[in-house]
């Protein structure tokens, strides 16, 4: 009797074992409904680290397939395919609960599934308790020395899933309650296991808009642009992810997640509200597994000292009735992660810009008027002096140029006019009259092409930079780029250049060379080193994105190729990656603008927290100077609309002093200055996304008003 009550325990223990793979416990029955549908019989799923219950359900079209399975204890996970059957991704569970109190997490599982159809789609219904240790521990093995205090599921609720017609789109919606008062160290939503039983750790590249940015074998989180301890960005504040979307590709095809980042997802009474917090590991470094993970979770990391807190420090207290609630949209699409937040784009339209702060042509009164006043500086020029180093100097700035013609008859307008006559005689008193302007930019396109390759790239030389933070950098660490290596801005930058050259000279040797650096570039997806200058060569950066759009649309226009056209527009769309779609409730983040995803000299800034306008001014402010509207070349995107929001933006960041919103860091001698109104219609260098202060050096705001007079024309020429 006793070998056989030996075996008898031994049974129950694998079959316990069996139903734990995965985390999965069982749950008491949950009932039946007549509007509860069979599965299919003995479908094979591709996911085996599950138990497996004979049982699954689908849906599908012609762009997606999604199959949910029963384990032993309930319906809880499901698989993600193509329309044509490649296998992507699996969605683990229906939800997760991690209780401080008890060291086994607990899934959501449910005994029924119902189908429906209706105008939104076809929908799976589950209605999902999370599951009770006890019951799973009872009669077996453990039973008579493992005792857990839970006797009731922790949360119950519905989880559904609609398949939008004519779509790759999946709806997911979880609509949880807590069933009595716990403290939770998680609870998880959608949990979406990137190339899990399939292609693994592999990816053409990973995106999370604001915050990461890795291609082939590099690691999300990973080292190579940033230094610990800011490297990890596993569950970042919510603020500093820029659209809220995640994409994984391979091979041609993307899975992207979306969600709302204002939404709700929890709060109790007069506490403090919890927000769907993003998770994203490439590879799946969180649960140390062959896959790659995309997730939603609470409670969330707006407290910013507890970001990456896959498992809270301070749990969240769930009351008796509290609800949690999950919203994303799943969807696949061809092509890498850039396409996927294109799509997004298109799903949701741009938003609409805020409000400037004051009407463009008041805007740009302001600003003209600070050129007349703290940024002129008589007998010596136009200037915006914050170290005892730095010069005002002649300079004709276009828009004040058009600014006094328009405005004449002001006294603003007539002040400007000698400050604009003294500058000419200045410049033109300077100019070498026996200069022939062709012969020269002839020697400057000699001087660009004896440092071209053969192959057409351009090398990087960190000793030509000027600044010495590659210096810096290496003698901390190690160096932010390699001698003689190239990147994208590196190599396409002088391309523009020689484009021009070859234009005004006619001289084909100009353009022949600017094709062969275009052409280096063509295969590269990801626009690297346009702030070769104090961060690492081969980060994710906005500067290099304009400049390969621009030097790809300069190729089309010179050599009539379409190719040149489509990688101008891809080009572009790669600045949708750095630009703020959305802002909290209590920070101005809208079309605000990451400049790179890295830090300087691996400590000294994090591009991560930190918004930078001016680059992105600088590109549209370059195409409104060539009269290059990108919404006639890229009709999909508005992209004057998208103009119109980062100048919106930026009109937002001009600095009065009287704001108190502003300190320098490296020039804290500047701060005097600030007081005096020394630095007033200016815009800072830089703003925290996450408490919207700003900070840094300040910068002429001529870019402003150049990008404003560029959409009043363009608006008016639309009327």
């Amino acid at each position: 009797m006793k070998t056989k009550s030996n075996a008898f325990r031994l049974i129950l223990s694998f079959a316990f074992i069996f139903c734990v793979n995965g985390f999965l416990f069982g749950v008491p029955s949950l009932g039946n409904n007549s509007d509860t549908i069979e599965g299919q019989k003995h479908a094979k799923p591709h996911y085996v680290k599950s138990s497996y219950a004979n049982e699954s359900v689908e849906l599908k079209n012609d762009k997606i397939q999604v199959q949910f399975f029963k384990r032993l204890n309930g319906w809880g996970w499901g698989e993600i395919s193509t329309g044509s059957g490649k296998f992507m991704a699996v969605l683990e569970h229906l939800g997760e609960i991690m209780i401080r109190d008890q060291d086994i997490p607990m899934q959501l599982v449910a005994l029924s599934v119902k189908k429906k159809k209706d105008s939104e789609g076809e929908t799976l219904e589950f209605d999902v308790k999370s599951v009770v240790v006890r019951d799973v521990l009872l009669k077996t093995s453990f039973d008579n020395w493992m005792v857990y205090p839970f006797t009731e599921p922790a949360i119950v609720g519905k989880v559904s899933i609609t398949l939008v017609p004519n779509t790759s789109m999946i709806k997911l919606k979880y609509r949880l309650k807590a069933t009595g008062n716990y403290y939770a160290c998680y609870i998880r939503g959608p949990w979406i296991k990137v190339g899990e039983s399939s292609f693994g750790i592999k990816k053409d590249d990973a995106i999370l808009p604001g915050v990461d940015w890795a291609i082939g074998d590099e690691w999300t989180s990973g080292t190579d642009f940033f230094k610990d301890p800011w490297a990890l960005r596993v569950a970042p504040h919510p603020y500093k992810v820029t659209a809220p979307v995640m994409s994984i590709s391979y091979e041609g095809t993307a899975i992207a997640m979306s969600w709302d980042p204002n939404q709700l997802a929890t709060r109790w009474f007069n506490y403090r509200k919890h927000v769907q917090q993003p998770v994203f590991s490439s590879p799946n470094f969180v649960d140390r597994k062959n896959n790659q993970l995309m997730g939603l979770m609470v409670p969330d990391a707006t407290i910013e000292g507890h970001e990456n807190e896959v498992v809270a420090q301070i749990p969240l207290e769930l009351k008796i009735g509290q609800m949690i609630n999950f919203d994303a949209d799943l969807w696949l699409t061809e092509g890498n992660s850039v396409s996927a937040l294109t799509d997004w784009v298109k799903q949701h339209e741009l938003p609409e810009p805020a409000t400037p702060r004051w009407s463009y042509q008041e805007t740009l009164r302001l600003i003209a008027n600070a050129y007349n006043t703290n940024f002129w500086h008589e007998g010596e020029g136009f200037g915006l002096l914050q170290r005892p180093q730095d010069k005002a100097g002649p300079s004709v700035p276009g828009f004040l140029v058009r600014y006094v013609e328009e405005n004449k008859t002001t006294p603003l307008a007539k002040d400007l006019k000698k400050k604009l006559d003294w500058s000419k005689g200045q410049i033109n008193n300077r100019k070498n009259k026996s200069a022939n302007d062709v012969e020269e930019l002839k020697r400057e396109g000699d001087r660009i092409i004896a440092k071209q390759q053969t192959d057409g790239s351009f090398p990087f030389n960190p000793d030509m930079i000027g600044k010495d933070d590659f210096m810096v950098a290496t003698s901390f660490i190690e160096p932010m780029g390699l001698t003689g290596e190239t990147a994208l801005d590196i190599t396409i930058n002088p391309a523009i250049t020689l484009f021009d050259i070859g234009e005004k000279t006619g001289d084909k040797k100009y353009t022949d060379a600017a094709k062969k650096a275009v052409d280096f570039c063509l295969n590269m997806q990801r626009p690297e080193a346009g702030d070769y200058w104090e961060t690492p060569l081969h980060a994710a950066n906005l500067l290099a994105a304009g400049h390969a759009s621009l030097a790809n649309f300069l190729a089309y226009q010179e050599l009539g190729d379409t190719k040149y056209k489509q990688k101008a527009i891809y080009w572009m769309r790669t600045l949708l990656v750095f630009t703020n779609f959305w802002e909290p409730e209590n920070v101005n983040n809208l079309y605000s603008t990451k400049p790179v995803l890295s830090s300087s000299d691996w400590y000294f800034a994090n591009w991560v927290r930190d918004h930078v306008q001016w680059e992105v001014l600088s590109v549209f402010s370059t195409l409104s100077q060539r009269n290059i509207n990108w919404t006639d070349i890229d009709p999909e995107i508005d992209w004057l609309k998208f103009q119109t929001g980062i100048t919106n933006a930026a009109i937002q960041w001009m600095n009065i002093h009287t704001d108190k919103n502003w300190f320098p860091h490296n020039l804290p001698e500047s701060y005097e200055a600030y007081e005096r109104g020394d630095f007033d219609y200016a815009f800072p260098d830089t703003h925290n996304s996450v408490t919207g202060n700003y900070g840094g050096m300040m910068i002429p705001p001529g870019p402003i008003a150049e990008n404003i007079y560029f959409i009043l024309d363009r608006t008016k020429a639309t009327k």
